[in-house]
């Protein structure tokens, strides 16, 4: 395609620069993002030599960037990018196995989202809506990339032993998106062993979720997985949304248990907070204590209402330390937060939230 001067519209629309080496992938993701309204492709670039020449000359909000190329490989150049001149990069990586890892290797590198590279298999409209999501996420996170970022959390989790025994119902909630699974990396190291069950929703593709669960189980002194489907969940695990799936909780008379669900959308997500919120506030009532973290858009808000309704503890990540402030402020402003914290804070704030009893 032709790269486009510097327009000077009336509401100024969201400039993206596409990064592949395959013309036929380009074409699909500058022609699905060319649908919405808000945004402008700017130009496309073959490889990161030819996009660190359109990134001076053309001044992109956002950058979407392929892994496996020519010349130099993605992965080098976002780390190059993000040290010399950080912009937000949404990586659209294949499906295979090699390509998952590197695109949490990514996420650890500065990149704000990973989604799955349209194939034959992907209609224009299938990835249309979610490429646009993902995108205009990205520009709200570039407010934040020249604002001092925390210190990535140590691969060790505190030697601190639960000081307190689990009771029966007794649950942890956590719900993330843009931005999350930093968060996660710094928050999951921080929890000792011994803690109630934990069931996370991390807004991500399918594919890419498993890699992510690895990733933090290995960082981590708990166990954290993938969800399955109707699998239990037991006091010291940690289990993670797949792609694509809602995850619920429900309580049987031996404990929590899980599932997986393909109920529509919510919030333009699979999984959605909004649906893990709701089920722990009927499995686990006065007893569930859940967090918020960074995120754009309002998901999760409806379900701390509902776990807040059931007399359970709610918490939300402050500003300070959020990637995108969407999701914590739609719930802060519906009143139905307790605290909200830093998320260096978040660890202690969610252990001492579990250590009360009600």
């Amino acid at each position: 395609m032709t790269d486009s001067p510097t327009p000077q519209p009336s509401r100024r629309r969201i400039r993206v620069l596409v990064v592949d080496d395959s013309a036929l992938v380009r074409k699909a993701i500058a022609d699905a993002l060319a649908q919405d309204p808000d945004l402008e492709v700017v130009g496309t670039a073959p490889d990161p030599y030819v996009a660190r020449e359109k990134i001076a000359r053309l001044a992109p909000d956002v950058l979407t960037l392929d892994l496996e190329m020519p010349r130099m490989d993605g992965l080098t150049f976002l780390r190059i990018l993000m040290e010399h001149h950080p912009l937000p990069v949404v990586v659209v990586s294949s499906l295979t196995q090699e390509g998952s890892q590197a695109a949490v290797d990514a996420i650890e590198a500065g990149a704000v989202e990973v989604l799955a590279k349209p194939d034959g298999t992907m209609s224009l409209g299938a990835v249309a809506d979610k490429l646009a999501w993902h995108v205009k996420a990205a520009a709200e996170a570039g407010r934040h990339l020249r604002r001092p970022v925390e210190p990535s959390a140590e691969p060790v989790a505190i030697p601190r032993p639960s000081a307190f025994p689990v009771l029966d119902r007794q649950l942890i909630v956590i719900g993330a998106s843009t931005g999350g699974v930093e968060a996660l990396r710094q928050l999951l190291p921080r929890f000792p062993q011994g803690l109630p069950p934990i069931a996370i929703v991390q807004h991500i593709s399918a594919h890419f979720s498993r890699a992510v669960a690895a990733r933090l189980d290995g960082l981590s002194g708990i166990a954290v997985r993938e969800a399955g489907h109707h699998e239990p969940l037991r006091p010291g695990e940690c289990v993670i949304a797949p792609g694509d799936y809602h995850l619920a909780v429900e309580h049987r008379p031996d404990g929590f248990r899980t599932r997986l669900l393909q109920t529509p959308p919510l919030h333009h997500c699979r999984p959605a907070v909004d649906v893990l919120f709701r089920s722990a506030a009927e499995a686990a009532g006065a007893q569930v204590v859940a967090a918020l973290l960074t995120g754009m858009g309002s998901d999760g808000a409806l379900g701390m209402q509902a776990i807040r309704a059931a007399g359970g503890k709610t918490l939300a990540e402050d500003e300070s330390s959020c990637v995108v402030y969407g999701m914590p402020k739609a719930a802060i402003e519906l009143g139905v937060i307790d605290r909200v914290v830093p998320l260096r804070q978040m660890a202690d704030a969610i252990i001492a939230a579990a250590s009360e009893r009600t």
